[in-house]
């Protein structure tokens, strides 16, 4: 992917933190507590206001979010845009015009949202187990 010098200054290393902790269904403290006993939900929301995140930082969240490292640091929702604008414009001229599409935006955001609430609630049962998992370690030490 080619990245230009001015799509870079629009990468917000903190905000994409966000997206994707929020997209998990993960809570700031939830992150501060993995990160470890030196942070707190507001250092994590201190965090999530950085332009530019520290690269060992930026390793530890990667690996809590279970997200590629490279995924936070050049997610751009314009470049997202600009690829889905692209393909859009590249598919119109395979469109046959001689047959009538029947396409309700509505209906695709529908749908797009119910994935969505799929993809959170199978995301709240694997972090209900780590909690579980967790919890019985912890009785285990007690």
């Amino acid at each position: 992917m080619n990245t230009s010098p001015e799509m870079t200054k629009h990468i917000h290393h903190g905000r994409n933190i966000r997206r994707f902790r929020e997209m998990l269904g993960i809570k700031q403290e939830g992150l501060a507590f993995q990160l470890g006993e030196e942070w707190s939900q507001k250092r994590v929301s201190l965090l999530e206001q950085k332009e530019i995140v520290e690269q060992d930082i930026l390793d530890q969240v990667a690996k809590i979010l279970k997200v590629p490292a490279d995924a936070i640091r050049n997610f751009s929702e314009e470049a997202a845009i600009n690829i889905i604008a692209s393909t859009l414009n590249d598919n119109a001229g395979s469109i046959n015009n001689n047959c009538t599409i029947n396409f309700n935006p509505i209906e695709k955001w529908v749908e797009a949202l119910d994935e969505n609430k799929k993809l959170y609630e199978r995301l709240l049962k694997s972090e209900q187990e780590k909690v579980f998992l967790l919890q019985q370690i912890l009785e285990s030490k007690t």
